[in-house]
């Protein structure tokens, strides 16, 4: 495959930063994407020039540190899936893609494609701890769950904190994240103690950031490569409203 890869670049957060052409020729449709990322960068490497800047960790679709948009679309054009689980399959021989950071306020790049997502960590940060003494590990049956709460729970906790919501979502809102984080601790007994406490701190923190506000877009929902939906926000929202009245 011949591709033409148009890539942002930019050296600093102070830097304006520019699209930079790159001409890709025999790259294989069984890269993935990172994969022909790494080979554009040995290149470069090669001829004395600075290499494409990304984030990027375990490379198994499970550490949520890899994000790119590309060709408009946070992950790329593939549905429930990370930049680092994309193949180069998904593209046509010939074809010119468009690679940039994610864009939101709340995303400072901080080197080419390099964003700063410490506004996610902060979320979490606020929302403390689970004051439950576990003690030594339980027997399997002693706390019955419902096997339709704990799928739910679990479907919350599927989220990697990628940040592709925000990044798609065309008022850069964190709502499912943050939705996302709250609802997997909520919907289980261990969670209740600081269940409303840990509701307000989080959704006011996401509110303090540089985040817009969730007007049902459902981009991020489009986007999110665990699938996550958002019926978690309008638990998110019910869950702020008790907190807030109680």
């Amino acid at each position: 495959m011949h591709l033409t890869l148009k890539i942002w670049r930019q050296s600093s957060p102070e830097d304006a930063g520019q699209l930079v052409t790159y001409e890709m020729p025999d790259v294989s449709e069984h890269m993935s994407f990172l994969e022909m990322l790494d080979v554009l960068n040995e290149r470069l490497t090669e001829q004395g020039e600075d290499p494409v800047s990304f984030d990027h960790d375990c490379r198994e679709g499970i550490c949520g540190m890899c994000g790119l948009m590309i060709n408009g679309s946070a992950h790329g054009p593939r549905a429930a899936t990370t930049t680092c689980q994309l193949h180069m399959r998904e593209f046509e021989d010939g074809e010119t893609i468009l690679i940039e950071p994610w864009r939101a306020e709340a995303f400072p790049v901080v080197k080419d494609l390099v964003v700063d997502r410490s506004s996610f960590d902060r979320i979490i940060q606020v929302g403390g701890y689970v004051s439950v003494n576990t003690g030594s590990a339980p027997d399997a049956n002693a706390l019955p769950i419902g096997k339709e709460v704990a799928n739910r729970a679990m479907d919350a906790a599927a989220c990697i904190g990628c940040g592709a919501c925000v990044a798609q979502c065309p008022n850069g809102a964190a709502q499912l994240f943050t939705s996302a984080k709250i609802a997997h601790l909520a919907l289980l007994p261990q969670g209740q103690p600081e269940r409303q406490r840990r509701t307000q701190r989080m959704v006011e923190q996401m509110e303090q950031e540089a985040f817009g506000s969730c007007s049902n877009f459902r981009e991020c929902e489009a986007v999110c490569p665990k699938e996550i939906d958002v019926g978690f926000i309008a638990m998110m929202n019910r869950e702020y409203l008790r907190a807030k009245l109680s």
